[in-house]
């Protein structure tokens, strides 16, 4: 049989994930193996999924994305309305390091 071949990183595996999301919340998350990530809009759970294998080396439990919807704001007293977000909380498999996010890849 052959050989599991070491998932590649690819270009696009960069443009799945944007930036980490360092919030109190994540933090807390982190404790429980749990990561935040932002992410494209239109990426998949199994687009993240390969994706957070490929860079960081990790194996994933579970992925779970939400969308938030960008305020409508005012500037200069004309109203304006915020990009939507996508996230990702990436739940890793218990019993491998966490990711350290806040060095670099």
């Amino acid at each position: 049989m052959a050989k599991k071949q070491k998932a590649e990183i690819d270009a696009r595996h960069y443009d799945v994930i944007v930036a980490p999301h360092i919030t109190e919340k994540a933090t807390l998350a982190s404790e429980h193996n749990a990561v935040v990530f932002k992410v494209a809009t239109d990426a998949t759970k199994p687009q993240i999924k390969e994706a957070i294998e490929a860079i960081y080396d990790r194996k994933v439990k579970a992925v779970n994305t939400l969308v938030m919807k960008g305020k409508t704001k005012r500037w200069k007293g004309k109203p304006y309305k915020r990009t939507d977000v996508k996230k990702a909380v990436v739940t890793l498999v218990d019993g491998q390091d966490a990711i350290d996010i806040t060095s670099g890849i």
